[in-house]
């Protein structure tokens, strides 16, 4: 796939071609943070771009004429902008295979929980690969990792569509390439995560963070209705075919993104190298805090989600087709907030705003579940899950741009896999209040409340009374050497090495 994109930096000379990124503008640099090393980690870049053409001015955005000047900031950003709608195909084709396994097993076992064990048997791999997955993002070129692994995931959704289509799938074989693709997930998402900040100048970051989130609830509207109609007017096969073509586009797109050579040579293990980031994580507390906070929302305020069939239909009292539109509004929310976060290109008092938007989400999710335990109104549910996903994006967005701006580039994989487990546990956390929800005298929307308001207690409680968090303003805005004070005391030595 060529893609050719001319583009003039801020002195007007011309960049050569090919997708160029913008290589970061001043961050906070490694040995600002209590990386484990007195000394700066070295790596070698070489910042020519194809047939030896210098890149653009690391400082700005190319000009643009009218059209791409209105975009939000990241969109600026050629290279962005191409590796934007890569992702957008690669997460409607991953939407629309799951809608396909999950009809397909349904069809061959009319059994929920079998329904259920596939979500789990793509989650539970990548929650156990997540940190390796992390190491192989700071270690390997993170453009080769994601061609490789959105190829293995695009060959094993070609071997269902086969196995469909000839009429021989079976439950076994479902559960089997779920598992197989949730370990390739592992080492995709710490990848593309490591990847994209250096698509864009720091200061289109949050802005660059806020688009790459909007394109979940986007497609969760758009992916399932798609994929109906392809399984109705044509197969189920037909609809992983269009699945896999979504994973090749991001291929094609990763395949054109030209970067600037990092070399980074660990002498480490990957055991000790995620030893390394998690010891990165503790002692820079704001790190192990905003990961602490992500994962008790994860696990606790979005167990409603796999619950909603039991929502909806014992408590609402409504069918399949409201179950749609009610998932399908609480995704308008979401939408609407990334858009709104993409749009800006920073935002003040990030702290204050992560606390507060986390105890809504807390508090907005019991508040869902109980008013459809007492009022069984629709009307209102859609309501209250449009304001879940307002909070619920609002949280993810403004903590995992806080955590982007803040992390040194050769921990950011090791980081950002950490991370990216949050999002793999909620099948665990929806478990557990499945199990509370059975209890007789409980009930789901007790359970499903009573996590959320354990999410706004954690927000409310420890979050407020975090004061580098009310203060993660001051942190992101300070220079080097102040920065590495804020987080607290002296670096550790490391036998890390980046040569």
């Amino acid at each position: 796939m060529a893609l050719s994109i001319k583009s003039r930096s801020r002195a007007g000379t011309e960049a050569g071609p090919g997708l160029t990124a913008a290589s970061s503008a001043p961050r906070l640099h490694p040995s600002n943070l209590r990386h484990g090393s007195s000394a700066p980690a070295q790596s070698h870049i070489n910042c020519a771009g194809i047939n030896g053409s210098r890149m653009n001015n690391p400082q700005t955005a190319p000009p643009a004429g009218r059209i791409v000047s209105a975009l939000p900031p990241a969109m600026r950003y050629p290279a962005f902008r191409w590796f934007w709608l890569g992702s957008l195909a690669s997460v409607s084709g991953f939407q629309v295979l799951r809608f396909g396994q999950f009809w397909l097993i349904f069809q061959l076992t009319d059994s929920p929980l079998q329904v259920g064990l596939v979500g789990l048997a793509n989650g539970l791999p990548a929650i156990i690969l997540n940190l390796f997955g992390g190491v192989a993002a700071d270690r390997l070129d993170q453009r080769r990792l994601i061609m490789v692994s959105q190829t293995i995931t695009a060959c094993l959704i070609i071997l269902l569509a086969t196995l469909t289509l000839k009429e021989v799938v079976t439950v076994w074989q479902i559960l089997t390439i779920s598992l197989l693709a949730g370990g390739v997930e592992a080492f995709d998402q710490p990848a593309r995560r490591a990847l994209y900040p250096h698509l864009v100048d720091r200061s289109a970051l949050e802005s660059a963070v806020a688009l790459n989130s909007s394109i979940w609830p986007g497609t969760r509207i758009m992916a399932p209705a798609a994929s109906g109609l392809i399984i109705a007017y044509a197969s189920t096969a037909a609809a992983f075919y269009v699945a896999a073509a979504g994973f090749f586009v991001m291929v094609a797109v990763a395949y054109g993104l030209k970067l600037p050579r990092v070399t980074r040579t660990s002498r480490n293990s990957p055991y000790q190298d995620i030893v390394e980031g998690l010891g990165f994580m503790k002692r820079n507390t704001i790190f192990g805090f905003l990961m602490s906070m992500t994962f008790f929302s994860s696990f606790f305020g979005n167990s409603y989600i796999m619950m909603m069939p039991i929502i909806v239909v014992d408590y609402l009292g409504v069918g399949a087709t409201q179950q749609g539109l009610l998932m399908g509004v609480g995704a308008v929310g979401s939408l609407v907030v990334a858009v709104f976060l993409a749009s800006r290109s920073k935002m003040s008092n990030k702290g204050m705003m992560i606390i507060v938007s986390g105890a809504m989400s807390g508090l907005s999710v019991a508040a869902f579940a109980i008013t459809a335990q007492w009022f069984h109104s629709l009307p209102l549910a859609m309501v209250l899950i449009v304001v879940v996903g307002v909070f619920n994006t609002g949280f993810t967005t403004l903590t995992q741009s806080s955590l982007q701006m803040m992390v040194p580039d050769d921990m950011r994989g090791r980081v950002m896999g950490f991370y990216g487990m949050t999002y793999n546990i909620r099948p665990l956390g929806g478990m557990l209040t499945g199990a509370a929800g059975a209890v007789s005298f409980i009930g789901v929307p007790i359970a499903i409340a009573v996590g959320g308001l354990a999410v706004a207690a954690f927000a409310l409680g420890p979050g407020l009374a975090n004061r580098t968090l009310r203060n993660l303003d001051s942190l992101l805005r300070q220079p080097p050497q102040e920065a590495d004070a804020a987080v607290g005391g002296q670096p550790a030595s490391s036998s890390a090495s980046n040569d």
